[in-house]
């Protein structure tokens, strides 16, 4: 745990605070996903251990039904295809009374596959050697001021290997499960590749869909970022994810594309 804070305070077993530092960066009365969808992700993973130990997740897939109000978070889980081996689950995100985000994740069973573990994904530098302050520091928001990112000197418009990481706790006095930890920083992908300018031009994702073929440790998050505007006002914002032992899955956000007003 660290000493600059948290993202929220518990309430209950189900219930969460958030703080000034997960506010967002499009507009002030909201959250920022990040913290959030990693509060989901650490709920889902606390309920995993619990109930289904025996299995690990393989993919979340996070729904954003409306603005994300900056109040108090009740989480809940229910379990939709129940199994042995293969079982998905949804964890809803009622907040302000309003349901606000629904998150279907899929477990699978585990076994000894070392022998073959192997990928042909481009492996990303340490972050020691990004020195390049990231794009991403450009945005405001409360959970944007908490977070430390750094970018490749190659990075170009739609473009970017970016590592970020924070001292920030997900929850006020306890330590998040590495998944929770990890997650709690997917969001800022399509924030560090400035493929037009967020002053002129607003691109906010209304999805977060995480695909994990190995867990993921540590707190660094390593990301191997592209982005795509479409001709009719949607984008695509996908990473490959990675942590400081190398890749760990793909991250896919869909984009709505829209002109700002002035």
């Amino acid at each position: 745990m660290s000493a600059r804070g948290s993202y929220f305070t518990r309430v209950d077993a189900d219930c969460f605070r958030p703080t000034l530092l997960a506010s967002g960066a499009w507009r002030d009365d909201e959250l920022h996903l990040a913290p959030v969808a990693g509060l989901v992700i650490d709920y889902l993973e606390r309920w995993r251990r619990q109930h289904a130990p025996h299995l690990l997740f393989s993919r979340f897939s996070i729904e954003v039904l409306g603005q994300i109000a900056r109040e108090a978070i009740e989480l809940s889980i229910e379990v939709i295809r129940p199994g042995r081996t293969i079982e998905l689950v949804e964890a809803t995100a009622v907040i302000g009374g309003r349901t606000t985000i629904r998150a279907r994740a899929w477990l699978l069973q585990t076994s000894d596959t070392a022998a073959v573990a192997e990928n042909e994904y481009a492996p990303l530098p340490p972050p020691a050697a990004f020195t390049t302050p990231s794009l991403l520091k450009q945005w405001e928001g409360g959970m944007i001021s908490t977070v430390t990112a750094v970018q490749s000197d190659d990075t170009r418009p739609g473009r970017a290997r970016v590592w970020v990481t924070t001292d920030v706790d997900l929850i006020d006095g306890e330590d998040a499960t590495a998944l929770g930890e990890f997650a709690k920083l997917f969001d800022t992908a399509n924030g560090i590749s400035w493929r037009q300018d967020p002053r002129e031009w607003m691109y906010p994702n209304v999805d977060l869909t995480a695909h994990l073929f190995r867990t993921p440790v540590g707190r660094w998050l390593g990301l191997d970022t592209t982005v795509a505007f479409g001709p009719h006002g949607i984008g695509l914002t996908s990473s490959v994810l990675h942590d400081e032992k190398g890749p760990v899955g793909m991250l896919a956000q869909s984009l709505t594309v829209r002109k700002r007003l002035s």
